[in-house]
């Protein structure tokens, strides 16, 4: 086994801003996991934390040195190599969710890879920052030589024309923008299923509550393997001390609570690696116990 942490930049001119890919890789036999920077979100700080015990979370967000008015968590495009399939985990949010993230175009190109070069697009859900990367300017798609791969239920919630009503205010544009993005490749969709192998090497794991149909993918090579969790763990804090407490990011609070619980005595009791897209240091890493929770180990 070869994990090494790495930041590569990319320079446009002499003492331009630098732009950084990845953050983190993995290596398992043939596979290559490299962990692609999409930029980050500005959130306010109840969107994750509202519901919960203020003077508890107070505690426990400070402990990480973040406050809890407002919080930028990284967006960590999962992508993967094993000599014949390059296969991207969601798209990022392209240009048009927030100016903090759809940073993706620039990732691939400072990794050599063109959308061109992905072979299949794996999407864990329909939220906009893992889908809005999917068109272009003209709404067209922007891997053009891409199968894309995603769980029925998922894409049957956001295709369906009663969640735009169903949804609640605050997240319409979500469902407005997913049916838009969805639509445009119905025709070039694969739809996945729990349990099933997909590709060589990666199996869906239906992990709903964030969304309903929200999918993670567990990455195997020999003895070795990891697991792609999308937003089943949203953040390194609250999700992995109190996995059991609601959050305001879920749309199925108590479901998501329940399979955030069985993904991490799942994944640690594997002893399994864990790629997730709100995590820092590029998202690899493991979880351990610690006390009556959990806790978040970069790698």
């Amino acid at each position: 086994m070869l994990t090494r942490r790495h930041l590569l930049a990319a320079l446009a001119l002499p003492f331009a801003p630098r732009t950084l890919w990845a953050a983190s890789t993995l290596t398992m036999g043939q596979i290559q996991v490299d962990t692609l920077s999409d930029g980050n979100l500005v959130l306010p700080g109840d969107f994750i934390l509202g519901g919960m015990p203020q003077d508890e979370i107070a505690q426990i967000v400070a402990s990480y040195g973040l406050p809890t008015d407002q919080l930028t968590p990284p967006c960590n495009v999962t992508l993967m190599r094993d000599g014949t399939n390059t296969v991207l985990f969601d798209v990022g949010a392209g240009p048009d969710f927030q100016p903090s993230a759809g940073k993706l175009a620039d990732a691939l190109a400072a990794a050599d890879l063109s959308p061109e070069d992905i072979t299949h697009v794996v999407f864990t859900h329909g939220h906009p920052d893992h889908l809005w990367g999917l068109l272009d300017d003209f709404d067209e798609p922007v891997f053009t030589n891409a199968e894309y791969l995603i769980g029925q239920a998922e894409f049957n919630y956001w295709t369906d024309p009663n969640t735009v009503a169903t949804i609640g205010e605050a997240r319409t544009t979500f469902a407005i923008g997913a049916e838009r993005r969805l639509s445009a490749i119905a025709d070039a969709l694969r739809f996945v299923s729990d349990g099933e192998e997909i590709l060589p090497g990666i199996a869906a794991r239906l992990t709903a509550g964030h969304t309903p149909g929200h999918m993670a993918y567990e990455l195997s090579a020999g003895s070795e393997s990891a697991m792609v969790v999308g937003d089943a763990l949203g953040n390194h804090h609250v999700a992995f001390e109190r996995p059991d407490w609601a959050s305001g990011s879920d749309q199925d609070k108590e479901l998501a609570a329940q399979t955030r619980l069985a993904l991490l005595d799942q994944i640690t009791a594997a002893q399994m690696r864990l790629i997730g897209f709100h995590l820092p240091g590029g998202g690899i890493g493991r979880a351990e116990k610690s006390g009556s929770g959990y806790r978040f180990i970069e790698e």
